[in-house]
Parts: structure tokens; C-alpha cells; sequence
């Protein structure tokens, strides 16, 4: 079967999803973990920032594709590139463009569809190591991007094996959830640092929207719309998400490939979940009762466990080993 009942089981004081969803960005202990920056320059004139773990030469690469506003300071990030690295293989963090902590060049930013940086960095990687296995994770908006791409380009990913973690798989959906209740929280937090984002990269040079209305835009959908939306090529909110949502594109991957998904994640509701037939052989859906948005903690309360990076470890050895 394709959707599969995950064994991922929390500790009783780790159900609520708001707990699940906060507690790492507060409470995770920090992941010690040696690591080489690159800055990888793209076709257009702009570039992203890469975060590669120590060389093992001749095994697997695997990517971390990070979510809204992420970096390689997110609270997951070192934690699953730790694990990356501790099964024997080299993991790599590719920035949005202008996630790492400075302004890329151009006007453009990223969004949850954006996956021509994506195709450009594992066609680069591809071209540079031709006989180390690739493989991909993604997580939230990286894993809506990731399998948009692996839906796009199906056969001709050039990689061996995909994880995709609390995965927005309807936009639409998401915007409406992130607009409700205690969900307004997370809202508040990434959309502000959308807008300080957007003034600060444009203090010195002539911006593509109006600045002076940011304050306006206080919500995911008005955001998208006059910001989003009109500096990456959409028509409308409603047009970006319709064309960018990964859920269309499932049906149509090759890659094996892994989704990891909670029922109670905060960030979207139960419809958005794909079924069965919405979903091609090569993917298995893994759904959990709790874990909210990017949890999945369990064991004890003064040292979690994190359930993500335990399956990528079980996942990749079997596709990649």
C-alpha cells in the first residue's frame, strides 16, 4: 500500500501538536556538527548558499531542502544532517535564496513551487560527482518544492531516492489553517519575518512592490498576493497557489520516495491529505496520529528524540545502501 500507518508513537507529555510544533525551536539542544559554506552561483546572475557536512568521498549525497524562511539554523537542520553524516553518507543544506543570511541579488526571492534552483543544484551535483547515489529531503515548504519537482521531471530527477516531511501539499489550504486560532501564531511569526525581510533587502535600491503597504499585508494570502505572487511571475494568490501545490504532481513521481506526515499538523487541515489515488507506486505516505508541523518528538522530556531523523536513516539505507 502506498499510505501506510506510521509506528512513530510519542510520549503521552509530546501529544498536544502545538508542543510537537514549538518545543524544538525553543527547546532543542544544539547540534554539534563541522561544516564547509559554498556559494553555488545560478544561471540567472543570482546565487544560494550551501552548508556541506565533512567529504566521505565516494558515498551518497544527501540534500536538505529547508522550509518557510529556514536555514541552516533551523532547529531541524543540523539535527538531520547529523544523522546524514553519522549513517556514513555527506549531507548538504541548499539555501533559498536569500535564506542564508544575506540578500541575493536579484529582485526575486523563493517560494513553495520554486523548483528551478532545485533541478539546478542536483543537475550541478550530478555533473560534478557522476557516480555517488543522490538523494533528497525536504521539509514543509522544501517538501512541497521537492516533490513538485519530482512530479515534473519524474524519470529524469537524477535521484535515487526522496523523504518529504509535513509537506503543505494544498497552499490554498494552508493559508485558510494558518488563519485560524492558536495556527495565527506561526502566521504572525513567518509572515513578519517575510516583510523585515523585504525592507531591509530593498533600503538601498528601488523595490518591485510597495514597501510602504507591508504593514498591511498581515496575513499568508494578502502577502502572497501582493508580494509573492507578483514578483515570481503569478497572477494572483489564488494562481500561485493552484500552480505550485505539490498535491497535483504526487501521481507522477518516479523517485521512491518517502512522505512523512502528522494528522494533527497545525498547518494544514485533513482534506489537504492526499489519497490513494492521488498518489503514484513509486511513493509511500506515512501518516501519524500526532507530531504537529515538524515534531515527531518522543522519549524522555529532558533528552526527545527526534522520529525524522530515524526514519531518513532507515529510509535512505535501504534505497541508497
Amino acid at each position: 500500500m502506498t499510505i501506510i500507518s506510521s509506528r512513530y508513537k510519542p510520549s503521552w507529555w509530546y501529544r498536544n501538536k502545538h508542543l510537537q510544533t514549538f518545543y524544538p525551536t525553543v527547546f532543542r539542544k544544539r547540534v554539534s556538527i563541522e561544516l564547509q559554506s559554498e556559494q553555488l552561483d545560478l544561471p540567472d546572475g543570482d546565487f544560494v548558499d550551501l552548508c556541506w557536512t565533512p567529504n566521505n568521498q565516494a558515498g551518497p549525497i544527501v540534500i536538505l531542502f529547508h522550509g518557510l524562511e529556514g536555514s541552516i539554523n533551523s532547529p531541524y537542520a543540523k539535527g538531520i544532517l547529523k544523522a546524514i553524516y553519522d549513517s556514513g553518507w555527506q549531507g548538504v543544506l541548499m539555501h533559498f535564496r536569500g535564506c542564508s543570511g544575506r540578500h541575493n541579488r536579484l529582485d526575486r526571492s523563493y517560494h513553495s513551487g520554486d523548483t528551478g534552483d532545485i533541478e539546478f543544484f542536483i543537475n550541478t551535483l550530478k555533473s560534478r560527482y557522476p557516480n555517488r547515489k543522490l538523494a533528497a529531503i525536504g521539509i514543509s515548504l522544501g517538501g512541497n518544492a521537492l516533490l513538485k519537482y519530482l512530479g515534473e521531471k519524474q524519470d529524469e530527477s537524477n535521484l535515487d531516492a526522496a523523504m518529504a516531511v509535513s509537506v503543505p501539499f494544498d497552499l490554498a489550504d494552508s493559508a485558510k489553517q494558518l488563519n485560524k486560532g492558536f495556527a495565527r501564531v506561526y502566521q504572525h511569526h513567518l509572515v513578519s519575518r517575510l516583510r523585515n525581510k523585504m525592507i531591509d533587502k530593498f533600503k538601498q535600491k528601488p523595490a518591485p512592490v510597495d514597501i510602504d503597504k507591508l504593514s498591511e499585508w498581515t496575513d499568508f494570502y494578502s502577502f502572497d498576493h501582493n508580494v509573492t505572487a507578483p514578483i515570481h511571475g503569478f497572477k494572483s494568490a489564488d494562481d500561485y497557489y493552484t500552480r505550485s501545490s505539490s498535491k497535483q504532481f504526487l501521481k507522477y513521481i518516479k523517485t521512491p520516495t518517502l512522505i512523512l506526515h502528522s494528522k494533527d499538523d497545525p498547518f494544514m487541515s485533513n482534506k489537504a491529505i492526499p489519497k490513494e489515488d492521488e498518489i503514484s507506486d513509486a511513493v509511500t505516505l506515512e501518516l501519524t496520529e500526532q507530531g504537529g508541523h515538524v515534531g515527531f518528538i518522543y522519549g524522555k522530556p529532558n533528552n526527545p528524540t527526534y522520529w525524522v531523523e530515524k526514519r531518513l536513516a532507515d529510509f535512505f539505507s535501504r534505497q541508497l545502501n
